[in-house]
């Protein structure tokens, strides 16, 4: 029996040993910003990386020259380096490991309790130890275990539609800050070449103000014209960098990565196209595909899967447990069943605050989902009205195209004189101008109601932002 006893003893210290053998390691990860940083400042949009997540993404775009990038390819640089998109991606991994977590099961625990008998009563030739193994077995009553389950899972799609929403706001910031550079660029252009026009109708007022043809008033008029002209530019020139700073933050890059990049958009130089549905199947795409809203009904699902676990939380759970015991030559086995007595503690406070966080989501749902409505509909309302405008706008440019083209006839036929022309320039300068703030609202728009609705108008598509992270930082 001695030599029984001390075999469990040497398997009571193996067991131990051989379960730690699967244990996870803790592997250390310190953050060095130094490093961050300059790992930041090193992104390019040459990054072998980036190049073959574009390939796979874009399979079908239409070719593109050497350096040249677009919204659909800008965009996937965005879901490839922006910062929130990791924040996001990393809260997915947190909610799938929930899930993990939701699935365990209660471990049994072992108790091992050694015993001494110093009674000198003991009968010679009797072991005075004795040895004594119990086991507890833990079993979850009352589908606990799938409802926490259940739980994790309505958590995980909530966290990945959070990723979702996450990434068309990437896409929009992504949208208007390229739409703003490249309508500060074509600003820039349009107030160059009108103060080139309003240049030499200052140099001819002076011939004529010489000759006394026109009046002093009238030349400081024309250049104090000349000289807010020239400030619009500089001041243009300004908003172009600025514009260009806020595209590299939207992409997620230090703005030297945008060197040498030639930034596309043909659409941009056109009236947007009418809205591609009615406005009742507007809106119920807009709640189909908004995030926002998706996330919101998930979470309540998971509300209510709480619920139903402290429901189920009334009901103990059990432990059993088998035991055994060497008793001076004699071996004894047991079994036992233990509960908590549901007497005093019905689980009621657990309950009644899962109830109340269930109505606090239905009413948030209810919010949320009203919210979406009325920005879709103040979105389409102001789309209708700024394409009027725009149209408007083009028909003005028209005008005055027509009406400098008649200007340049009469002064090669000798029926009008270089001032007139300069003016009818001058005039269509202007008119170029308004018709470029038209677009600019117009587009402006267009893109709150792809915010509203959370997809493009037209027939673009664009992946979306994969849980998978796409870029491995050193």
């Amino acid at each position: 029996m001695r030599r029984a006893a001390c075999g469990l003893g040497r398997w009571a210290l193996l067991a131990p040993a051989a379960l730690l053998a699967g244990c996870a390691v803790w592997t250390p990860r310190p953050l060095e910003p130094a490093t961050v940083a300059a790992g930041f400042r090193a992104r390019r949009l040459d990054d072998p990386g980036l190049r073959a997540y574009l390939a796979a993404n874009l399979p079908g775009a239409a070719p593109r020259a050497p350096g040249t990038l677009d919204l659909a390819a800008l965009a996937l640089v965005g879901f490839y380096f922006h910062p929130d998109l990791d924040v996001a991606r990393a809260r997915v991994e947190v909610a799938e490991g929930g899930i993990v977590t939701a699935g365990g099961r209660p471990n049994p625990v072992v108790f091992l309790g050694p015993e001494y008998n110093a009674d000198s009563l003991v009968t010679a030739g009797t072991s005075p130890w004795l040895a004594t193994v119990a086991i507890a077995v833990p079993i979850e009553t009352a589908g606990k275990r799938g409802y926490r389950i259940a739980r994790a899972e309505r958590l995980t799609e909530a966290a990945r539609l959070e990723l979702a929403d996450v990434a068309w706001r990437v896409r929009s910031q992504v949208r208007a800050t390229l739409a703003e550079h490249l309508f500060a660029r074509r600003e820039l252009e349009l107030l160059e070449a009108e103060e080139a026009i309003r240049a030499e109708s200052v140099a001819v007022m002076e011939k004529r103000l010489a000759a006394g043809d026109v009046s002093r008033p009238d030349v400081d008029l024309a250049q104090a014209e000349l000289a807010s002209t020239h400030l619009a530019a500089r001041t243009a020139q300004t908003r172009l960098a600025e514009s260009r700073a806020s595209l590299a933050r939207a992409l997620g890059l230090p703005p030297v990565a945008l060197d040498g990049v030639r930034l596309v958009w043909p659409e941009l130089d056109g009236v947007p196209a009418a809205p591609p549905a009615s406005p009742a199947e507007l809106q119920r795409q807009g709640l189909v595909n908004r995030a926002d809203v998706g996330r919101a009904l998930a979470e309540y699902a998971a509300a209510e899967a709480q619920l139903r676990l402290e429901v189920a939380r009334q009901y103990p759970d059990l432990q059993i447990g088998p035991g055994y015991k060497y008793d001076q030559g004699d071996n004894k086995f047991s079994i036992g069943v233990s509960l908590t007595l549901p007497i005093l503690n019905r689980n009621e406070g657990p309950i009644a605050e899962a109830e109340g966080r269930r109505r606090e989501l239905s009413a948030r749902f209810l919010a949320i989902q009203s919210a979406a409505i009325g920005d879709i509909e103040r979105a389409l309302d102001r789309y209708e009205a700024v394409l009027a405008e725009a149209r408007e706008a083009e028909a003005a440019l028209a005008a005055q195209g027509a009406r400098e083209q008649a200007a340049g006839r009469a002064l090669e036929l000798g029926e009008s004189d270089r001032l007139t022309l300069i003016g009818a320039r001058l005039g269509r300068a202007l008119a170029a101008r308004a018709r470029l703030e038209a677009l600019r609202r117009a587009h402006a728009a267009a893109g709150a109601l792809e915010d509203a609705v959370q997809r493009p108008l037209g027939d673009a598509a664009l992946p979306g932002a994969s849980p998978a992270r796409p870029r491995v930082d050193r």
